[in-house]
C-alpha cells in the first residue's frame, strides 16, 4: 500500500495531467506515461492466468485500489482528453462489479466522446451499454438478487441514449431494465421495457416474459 505522501501526489500528478490536455487530444507527460507502463505491466499479469474467476480476484483485491487515486485525480482535473488508464479502470470496475465506480468513469467519458483502448474493439458506450446489461441479466438467469440496481441502469440508458450502438445491445439493456422493475414489483414499466427489447430484437427472448406481465396486468384490470 502507498503512503498517504505518495496517495496524495499520485492523485495531484493526475489532477495535474489531466488539465494539460482538452476533448479530442492525448495526454501526455510522465504521470500518464508511468501509468501507462504500469497498466501494460498488469495486462501482462492478468493475460497470464488462465481462470476468469481468479482475473477477477485479482482485479478486485490487487490492482484496482493501486488506481484510486490516479482516477480521483484524472476526474478532478481533466479537461476530455483520451485517457487509456481511466477508459481501462472503467471497465475493470465493471469486471469486479463496483458499478457505482464504473459509472463514476462513464459519465465523465461519455461526455467527452473517449474511446476505449483498442483491444476492447467497441465503442465505450456500446462497451458501458452491454456490459452493465450481461451483469445484470446474468445475476437473473442465476434467480440471485440483481446485481445492478435500477436507478443504475436508468442512469446507463441515459448515458447512452443518443449513442449509435446495435438494437441488440440497446434490446439487452432495455431487457435489464424490465427484469430489475418486475423484480421491484413495478409492472407497467417493466411491460414496457420489455416491448422495446422486442421491437429493437425479436430473438431478444422476452416473448413469454411480456406475456405473462400482460396475463397478469388484465388479470387485475391493470394498465
Amino acid at each position: 500500500m502507498n503512503s498517504p505522501a505518495q496517495r496524495h501526489y499520485q492523485r495531484v500528478s493526475a489532477q495535474l495531467a489531466a488539465a494539460s490536455a482538452g476533448q479530442g487530444e492525448t495526454l501526455v507527460g510522465s504521470a500518464y506515461e508511468l501509468m501507462l507502463a504500469k497498466l501494460a505491466t498488469d495486462r501482462r499479469r492478468l493475460k497470464s492466468i488462465a481462470s476468469i474467476e481468479r482475473k477477477i480476484d485479482v482485479k478486485r483485491a490487487e490492482l484496482l485500489p493501486e488506481y484510486v487515486d490516479y482516477v480521483a485525480g484524472a476526474l478532478s482535473g481533466g479537461r476530455g482528453a483520451q485517457d487509456d488508464v481511466l477508459t481501462t479502470v472503467m471497465i475493470w470496475r465493471v469486471d469486479v462489479g463496483d458499478y457505482a465506480g464504473a459509472l463514476e468513469i462513464a459519465r465523465y467519458a461519455i461526455e467527452h466522446r473517449m474511446t476505449l483502448p483498442d483491444q476492447y474493439d467497441r465503442p465505450l458506450a456500446t462497451a458501458i451499454a452491454e456490459e452493465f446489461a450481461e451483469a445484470s441479466l446474468s445475476s437473473f438467469k442465476k434467480n440471485g438478487p440483481p446485481a445492478v440496481d435500477g436507478a443504475q441502469l436508468a442512469e446507463v440508458a441515459q448515458l447512452v441514449a443518443s449513442h449509435d450502438m446495435h438494437d441488440q445491445v440497446r434490446a439487452k439493456l432495455h431487457k435489464a431494465i424490465g427484469y430489475t422493475a418486475e423484480r421491484a414489483g413495478d409492472f407497467p414499466p417493466a411491460l414496457e421495457h420489455l416491448r422495446r427489447a422486442l421491437e429493437l430484437d425479436e430473438r431478444a427472448g422476452v416473448k413469454q416474459d411480456i406475456a405473462r406481465l400482460e396475463k397478469a396486468r388484465n388479470a387485475t384490470g391493470a394498465q
